[in-house]
């Protein structure tokens, strides 16, 4: 059983930053692609930014040079850091890792931006 838990959400003023953390229960390399997925209320949810198998990287075009997605080996994390943040950033922020052909996701983090 694969598991997901994220952590680091809450509520900051525009223009400022959070971190986000996902933990996972194996070796983040064993996943086929793992990243964040938001999804504001009323809309679908979408992909944030992602590390693919071979490491690299993909952004939303709303969130490039604004947040950068980086990983820990040793403790099997994947960190969101999210700079410069506007309010059209508020969603519920998803961890998602793709293994041996399923999709497995985080109980989600709660990030509002509002002054």
């Amino acid at each position: 059983q694969v598991q997901l838990v994220e952590s680091g959400g809450g509520l900051v003023q525009p223009g400022g930053s959070l971190r986000l953390s996902c933990t996972a229960s194996r070796s983040i390399f064993s996943f086929a692609a793992l990243g964040w997925y938001r999804q504001a209320p009323g809309k679908q949810r979408e992909l944030v930014a992602t590390f693919t198998a071979i490491g690299s990287t993909n952004y939303a075009n709303s969130v490039k040079g604004r947040f950068t997605i980086s990983r820990d080996g040793a403790k099997n994390t994947v960190y969101l850091q999210m700079n410069s943040l506007k309010p059209e950033d508020t969603a519920a922020y998803y961890c998602k890792g793709t293994t041996m052909g399923n999709d497995y996701w985080g109980q989600g983090t709660q990030v509002t931006v509002s002054s």
